[in-house]
Formats: C-alpha cells, sequence, structure tokens
C-alpha cells in the first residue's frame, strides 16, 4: 500500500494500547513516517503531559501546541499538543458563551461535579476538541496518543454514554458529533499496539473485538511493537567450543543464547496467534536498544513503519 494512501485515509488516527507497550512510541513513529512523506502532523496527548517531546529532543508543557519538527523540503511539520479535560472544558465554556465564568468553574471543581452527573464528560470534552481540529483540518494528520487500552474503550465509548445521559442541549450535540468522527472510517481510525508477548496479545485481541463490536471503530493495522531480529539456526547449546574462552564464560554464553532462543520463539508463536485470531494486518517494529528513545532511533522506526505500510494490500 502506498503510505501516502495510508495517511490520507483517515485525517484522525488514534494510537491505543495496554500499559508498556510503547504505545507513545509507536504514536511519536506514526507522526515521524507522515511526516517523512511530506505531511503536515499533529501528535495529540490526552494523558496531561508530554512523554513523546523528549523523544523528539524538544521541550513541550501545557494546552498550547508546540513545534517539534521544522517542515523542510519535503518533510511536514510535526507539532504536538497535550489535551486535559480542565483545559477542554475551558475552551468550550468559553465558545459557548460562558468566557468570564470559565476558568473559575474549572478552578472549583466544577468539572467533577458535572462528571458525576454525566459519564463520559470528561472524555467527551477532549474528543470534542480532537474533532474540532479535525473539522478546522489542523493538519494532514492528527496522530492520538489515547490512554492505555482498558481506558481507551471508556474513552471511545464516551459518546455513547453522553448521549444516553444527556438527551438534549449542547452536550448531546457535542456527543453526536464526536460519535459521527469516531464511527466514521474516512475521519478515524484507532491503530492498536502490543508486544509479542501472551498478556498484551490477549488483551489486545479483546479490545480490538470491543472497539469494533460496542463502539463501531474502525481498526487500522495492529502495531507489534519491539520485536527482535530473528537469527536463523540459533542453537541455545553450543556445537563446538572457541579457543580461548573459559568455562565460566561459556557458561554465560550458552545462558544467554538459551535466553535469546527463548524469547524468540515466544515471539513467533505470539505473533502467529495473534495473526490466527485477529483478522486485521499487523506491522512489526523492531526493538530498540537503550533506556531512552532518540531522533535517531524514531528514524529507525518510522523506516521500518514505512516498510510495514508499503507491504499491506490496497484496499479492495
Amino acid at each position: 500500500m502506498d503510505p501516502g494512501s495510508f495517511f490520507a485515509s483517515s485525517r484522525v488516527l488514534i494510537v491505543a494500547g495496554k500499559g508498556g507497550v510503547g504505545k507513545t512510541t509507536a504514536a511519536a513513529t506514526y507522526a515521524t513516517a507522515a511526516s517523512r512523506i511530506g505531511h503536515s502532523v499533529l501528535l495529540v496527548e490526552v494523558a496531561g503531559k508530554s512523554a513523546a517531546a523528549p523523544m523528539f529532543e524538544a521541550d513541550h508543557r501545557g494546552y498550547e501546541q508546540t513545534v517539534l519538527t521544522d517542515a523542510a523540503d519535503g518533510i511536514g511539520e510535526i507539532r504536538t499538543q497535550s489535551l486535559t479535560p480542565d483545559d477542554a472544558l475551558i475552551e468550550w465554556l468559553g465558545e459557548n458563551g460562558f468566557g468570564r465564568i470559565a476558568k473559575r468553574m474549572a478552578r472549583t471543581g466544577i468539572l467533577e461535579v458535572v462528571a458525576t452527573a454525566t459519564p463520559g464528560i470528561k472524555d467527551i470534552l477532549v474528543l470534542g476538541k480532537i474533532k474540532q481540529l479535525e473539522v478546522s483540518a489542523a493538519a494532514d494528520v492528527i496522530v492520538v496518543d489515547a490512554p492505555a487500552a482498558g481506558q481507551a474503550i471508556g474513552f471511545l465509548q464516551s459518546p455513547v454514554a453522553v448521549l444516553e445521559t444527556a438527551r438534549t442541549g449542547v452536550i448531546n450535540r457535542l456527543g453526536r458529533e464526536v460519535a459521527e468522527m469516531v464511527q466514521v472510517g474516512d475521519r478515524c481510525r484507532v491503530s492498536l499496539v502490543t508486544l509479542p508477548e501472551e498478556t498484551p496479545v490477549n488483551e489486545l485481541i479483546e479490545t480490538s473485538f470491543a472497539l469494533e463490536d460496542e463502539v463501531g471503530l474502525t481498526l487500522a493495522p495492529v502495531i507489534v511493537n519491539s520485536v527482535l531480529p530473528l537469527i536463523p539456526d540459533l542453537v541455545p547449546v553450543p556445537t563446538r567450543t572457541a579457543r580461548g574462552i573459559s568455562s565460566a564464560e561459556l557458561g554465560d554464553l550458552t545462558a544467554a543464547a538459551t535466553l535469546r532462543h527463548e524469547r524468540q520463539e515466544m515471539q513467533q508463536d505470539q505473533i502467529a496467534r495473534l495473526s490466527g485470531e485477529l483478522p486485521l494486518p499487523r506491522i512489526e517494529l523492531p526493538q530498540m536498544f537503550g533506556t531512552h528513545l532518540r531522533r535517531a532511533e524514531l528514524d529507525q522506526l518510522a523506516d521500518a513503519l514505512l516498510a510495514g505500510i508499503g507491504s499491506l494490500k490496497e484496499p479492495s
């Protein structure tokens, strides 16, 4: 599939997954890949703080948008914005005629009172802001780093919850507008992220069916993150001993080879199970070694992502 067509399929791409699987890394990789083929990108984080900015060797705090990567020849600009329910509430109140009291209401905890009476209101305010960014074409591609998998279902189900509670009025209208965005495939897709391990794969399979069946979302390819490169014919037990290697060193090498062999077998088993149980295309991203990801590693991951997109079949 042509990467340009892939990113043009919908303006909003929501990235979700179990905590610890590299969801934010996948979102930053999507942003980098889209930028590399000339798209302007807005990377939206909804956890209240920016975990992606350091990967771009940039600093970002607060609600306002920050440029992470400038546009250049053939390269699109990447900006980031952190959204919180309180910030979204202040803006939404201001746009609906309550500008003078908006900040005071947020400071006094009125959102918590409203949230108790209207389930899903916090999430709908954030999704409403994302919908506003989508409608205004704030960027060619809007990548959303969603909450962790369990919370992501509630986050994306919030339009349904709000519509069941608020039957009329401005909240109902906002719920309908957000529902229209998240349930239309050429406006919004969700890409789920996992590791090639049993528990994350189990949760991804459950989440994917829940999002399709209960929310009616369009799912993009699954991202399998941190895949170790295969070493063909890896034998954990040495067939011969090199000169100059002590028994202790040989024991350490054998233990390391055994661990590597077991991980390789495990990840191949889980990838095969994922393919068998979930009828979605997948893209594998290699494991990056080191404690912190930076631009160089993001570029490597973007290369792998673009190659993976290129290997996908064109939609019929």
